[in-house]
Formats: structure tokens, sequence, C-alpha cells
């Protein structure tokens, strides 16, 4: 992912305090972090939104001829492109609108503007978190096993309680699991189905917010696997639109109904029949890692999957 410092200058407390939250604080007014560009594009516009009269800077890394690219706001200072290089530009009364300098750009340079021009401009000030290409990662046998628990069935009026995923590359795991607070307390139902109680949450929870920034930035753009994902995805989706974020753009496969298609004489498509099913006798413990851990298990002997 790649490394981000912002710099800030005469700007409001409250977004110091913001930004502590994802970047560390190395000197005054100055942050650092790793993201992919999705986190990245989010957290700019949340410090545009919130400089006020102040400054910022960002400066990135980036696949271009110097191996780096920068941005500013409320700065005297702009960038300007010449020859696919970012420079940095004072501007004369003669001189407001950012310009490319010359003609005759190199390829590496058309390819960058390519795929920046596929974002929201940072200074447009959207409410949404702008989403990188949708391209498919060049790792073929890289993927995310996606599952949630929630409040309840209904995503208009419940809540995601945890969030856990299993990121398969180069035939390694890597595994995210987020307990999320709510405001609410946990339905009997609920606590006994998934043992999650509301002790657990206030303790070891942590804001939506939070959560969905972790879990963008550990997905990155690829492609996302669940079973009977259309009911995580919409939580997710409506999550993500109430912190003002992006609905989720990568591709998503359903397990569920490829098993269905699969396996036309099953006597149910509930998660656990079809574990049984495949020859894995393991109960569904209703927990979101640990059952992501049982979807990809269950892929792996899935034919029309692998």
């Amino acid at each position: 992912m790649p490394f981000t410092v912002i710099t800030l200058k005469s700007v409001p407390p409250s977004l110091r305090g913001d930004l502590t939250r994802w970047m560390q604080e190395i000197d005054t007014g100055v942050y650092v972090g790793n993201f992919n560009t999705r986190i990245r594009e989010y957290l700019w516009q949340r410090v545009c939104k919130q400089v006020g009269k102040g400054e910022a800077t960002m400066s990135f890394a980036c696949r271009n001829e110097i191996g780096y690219d920068f941005c500013t706001y409320n700065s005297s200072r702009e960038v300007v492109y010449y020859d696919g290089i970012p420079l940095v530009l004072y501007p004369e009364k003669a001189y407001q609108q950012k310009k490319d300098l010359g003609k005759g750009f190199s390829d590496a340079y058309k390819m960058h503007k390519a795929r920046k021009n596929t974002l929201p401009s940072s200074s447009s000030m959207s409410n949404h978190l702008p989403h990188g290409s949708t391209q498919k990662s060049d790792e073929i046998d890289s993927y995310v096993v996606i599952d949630i628990e929630t409040t309840g069935l209904y995503a208009e009026t419940d809540s995601i309680i945890e969030i856990g995923a299993i990121k398969i590359r180069g035939g390694n795991k890597l595994y995210f699991q987020r307990l999320v607070k709510v405001d609410i307390g946990l339905p009997e139902n609920i606590i006994r189905l998934t043992g999650i109680t509301d002790r657990m949450l206030q303790q070891s929870g942590v804001s939506i917010e939070a959560a969905l920034i972790d879990f963008l930035d550990f997905i990155e753009e690829l492609d996302l696997i669940g079973y009977n994902s259309q009911f995580d995805i919409k939580f997710l989706n409506k999550s993500l639109k109430q912190c003002g974020m992006q609905s989720l753009t990568n591709t998503i496969y359903d397990l569920k109904k490829i098993i269905q298609k699969d396996n036309l004489f099953q006597a149910n498509y509930k998660l656990d029949t079809s574990l049984k099913s495949y020859g894995i006798e393991k109960s569904v413990p209703h927990r979101a890692l640990e059952d992501a851990k049982l979807i990809y298990e269950l892929s792996t002997k899935v034919k029309k999957f692998r």
C-alpha cells in the first residue's frame, strides 16, 4: 500500500484529533500512514472539509517517473505536471489556473492520468468514498472471503455487530475481525445465537466507521466471496452510505447460488446443510471470522467454484 504523508498548518484542533485516528503524528502537523487508494482519497476529502482557513498537503507513493505524487489545499503552491512529473507551481496573477505543461506526455503519465480520472477530484468535496480502478487484481488467486453478524435480518432497521474476513493471496491467508459498537442493547436471540454480548461490544468494539475503513483497507479491490452474500453486502453498503462512503464496487461471488446449481437435490441451502453435503462435519458458530473460515473451506470443495 502507498506510503502517505499529510501536513497541516493553522487547522482546527478537531481535524488534528480526527486524523490521529488513522495516522501517526510524528511531528506537529505531520502525519504518516499506509493506505490503499480508496482510503487515502477518503481521508484527504475529510481533511479538505475540515481544514477551514488552514493549509494542507498530501504526498504519497505513486507509480510514475519519480515514484511519488502530491496535492495541496488552500496553499499558495499548486501541482502541475510536466511529462508525467509533478512539479510545484508558485502561481502569478496572470496564471491562476492549474495547467499541464507541454505536450507529448509519456506512457507512464498517461496511465497515471487515466487512473486518476476514474476518481472524483478531492477538491470537489464529495461525501462519497472514491474507489480506484475496477480492474481485477493481477494475482488471479487473490480474493477475500467475508461474513458479518448483525442485530437482526433487516438492513433497513438492524445493524452490523461484527465483520470477519479472510484474504487469500498466493496461498497465504490473512485474517480480519472487528466487533462493532451499537447504540441499543442486543436482542436475546442474537446473544444466544452468536455468543456476542453488550459488554463485549462496549469493551472490544469500535465504531462502524472505524471498522469499515479498516475493512476497506483490508479487502482492497479484490474479489469478494460470501455465503448468501447479498445479505452481507446489503448491510455493508447501508453502513457505508451512512458513514458518507461509496458502496462496494468489488466483484462479488455468492457461494450459495453456485451450490444451488452444483448440487440441485440438496435438502436445503443453509450453510450447515451445505457444509455437510460437501463432507465438512463442522457446526456454524455464527461468529464472523469463524464462519468466514468455514465458507472458505466450503469453497475449496465446490467444483464449479474452483
